[in-house]
């Protein structure tokens, strides 16, 4: 098997991989497999790239006589070279987090003000999943430890406001 025959399809392959996991993980609706994916098969990309790079180093090389070129490859080694360099904080810094974290740690009674529902409706919904949920309780109460799963609680309650 040439390395021409299987270079360019594990790039395709890998990229998808990295693409639709990293998305996903964007929008924090990672699966811990879904993770663990990224992070290893990551590699898989960087093999490939590499691969398909020696493959066609000769037109490859034609991209640094180019300016167009060297300002995108050199804005990204900025960018690289910042996240190294520029501190952001932790992640409970991170505005999207902020907010996730207020609405999971709310309680029901004031979720359902913020949602548009009636509480009684809400607590009725939950309760499908959450026999005894109250309107004291918070979706994190109900989740446990996931966060994973409060945000999926938060996405219950949205989803169906929005669905009505």
């Amino acid at each position: 098997m040439s390395l021409r025959s299987w270079a360019t399809p594990l790039t395709i392959g890998a990229f998808l991989l990295m693409a639709v996991t990293g998305g996903l993980m964007f929008f924090h609706l990672e699966t811990p497999l879904g993770k663990v994916a990224h992070e290893w098969l990551g590699w898989a990309l960087v093999a490939a790239v590499g691969a398909h790079v020696w493959l066609n180093r000769r037109a490859f090389s034609t991209y640094f006589k180019r300016s167009a070129a060297l300002g995108i490859m050199g804005g990204a080694v900025i960018v690289l070279a910042a996240t190294f360099v520029v501190p952001l904080g932790d992640s409970e810094s991170v505005p999207v987090r902020q907010v996730l974290g207020s609405l999971t740690h709310a309680p029901i009674s004031a979720l359902a003000v913020l949602a548009g529902r009636q509480e009684a409706e809400l607590l009725s919904a939950l309760s499908v999943t959450h026999p005894g949920v109250t309107a004291d309780q918070t979706l994190t109460d109900l989740a446990g430890a996931s966060p994973e799963a409060a945000v999926g609680l938060l996405a219950q309650v949205y989803g169906q406001a929005l669905a009505e």
